[in-house]
């Protein structure tokens, strides 16, 4: 049994990495010390609230000159730009928002959030393309390629699979 020589030092990475550390200085104007509490605010606050608002910047309190040895650094404010007529129900939220940026960062950042009623920017996303008519004959196909699978949820998911690569094909 051979096998093949590893070569060193080539490794795939995945984008984000490259994309988070260019940003980290940029979002370090804003207060922030890191992107990913921007990159990742809907997985943070979930999706409802991240449709309402999004973190604006972290405001630090100032430094003393000589601070005393063994105070912690003081938590900061989180700005956060929300929806108008959403202010209140954000503002009830606080604490759970607070309690969730603060789990993702690994530590007490932050101990307040600030609102700033504004409308936030649409979001880019992609939308989810409009089911397109089944097509009869890839099914059949898909279908009789997946009859030795026993599982059901698996082969239910390769027949959607297959019915999309067979009409894909059938159309190009």
């Amino acid at each position: 049994m051979s096998l093949a020589p590893r070569v060193k030092g080539v490794f795939a990475r995945p984008l984000a990495e490259y994309v988070l550390r260019e940003l980290d200085p940029l979002v370090a104007k804003q207060g922030f010390g890191e992107a990913s509490l921007l990159m990742q605010w809907r997985e943070i606050v979930g999706a409802r609230v991240a449709d309402i608002c999004a973190p604006e910047r972290l405001q630090w309190p100032a430094r003393a000159r000589k601070p005393a040895p063994g105070k912690p650094q003081e938590p900061a404010s989180l700005v956060l730009r929300v929806e108008p007529g959403f202010g209140l129900e954000i503002q009830h939220m606080a604490p759970a928002i607070i309690d969730r940026v603060n789990a993702h960062l690994g530590w007490r950042c932050v101990a307040r959030v600030a609102l700033r009623q504004q409308t936030l920017a649409p979001q880019t996303g992609k939308k989810r393309p409009r089911p397109s008519l089944a097509d009869p004959a890839a099914r059949a196909r898909a279908e009789a390629a997946t009859e030795g699978v026993d599982e059901e949820a698996l082969r239910a998911a390769l027949v959607r699979l297959g019915e999309k690569a067979l009409a894909a094909r059938r159309k190009a």
